[in-house]
């Protein structure tokens, strides 16, 4: 959801959106074992509905090079700093020139504690709420019983305001003589 909506923003600042995409190999060297593979993260980041392009196999560092391979004006990333292995800031280049844009961050969405979760895969972790954002703390209560936790119940992390779900929702109005099927359940992206 974090990442849908920095390309939603990336995409209002311009009129065409290309978005990189690294490799396995860039992600395993500057931050971790990647959860998908670069197949599958092709293709998840070309079905968005804001992504015009996608550069695949884009640097770990974006370079002006890269930029003016694929006729970029400028570069969009989110208010989080992205640094190598080796401490250094990944847009650097690009902002000394100027092509540098930024975009706000999802409050209450933390990719992290998201691919956290998935690998950990424990009830425990849902409750384990960073305590610095006020929200968050007044929530945190919310699955607690007078003994501590519930086993079964926990707060998501997860901050929906109806003009969020607006903004990823809108899109176009059924029209006459259009089928409208409604299908209930839970899904991901790979398995609907």
């Amino acid at each position: 959801y974090g990442h849908s909506n920095q390309l939603r923003q990336a995409r209002a600042m311009g009129d065409y959106l290309i978005v990189g995409v690294h490799t396995d190999e860039e992600i395993a060297k500057h931050k971790g074992p990647p959860v998908f593979t670069q197949e599958e993260r092709y293709k998840m980041v070309q079905a968005i509905k804001w992504v015009d392009e996608i550069a695949p196999g884009a640097p770990y560092v974006t370079t002006l090079e890269t930029l003016d391979k694929y006729n970029c004006d400028f570069c969009v990333h989110g208010d989080d700093i992205t640094l190598t292995i080796d401490g250094k800031d990944t847009y650097e280049e690009v902002k000394t020139a100027g092509r540098y844009r930024e975009c706000k961050r999802t409050q209450g969405v933390s990719t992290t504690d998201l691919v956290g979760r998935m690998l950990l895969m424990t009830k425990a972790h849902h409750s384990n709420i960073d305590e610095d954002l006020d929200y968050r703390k007044h929530t945190d209560n919310f699955g607690k019983g007078p003994k501590g936790h519930s086993p079964w119940t926990g707060v998501s992390q997860f901050l929906q305001t109806s003009q969020k779900i607006i903004q990823f929702a809108s899109g176009k109005e059924p029209q006459p003589g259009d089928t409208i099927i409604y299908v209930a359940g839970a899904f991901d992206l790979f398995r609907i």
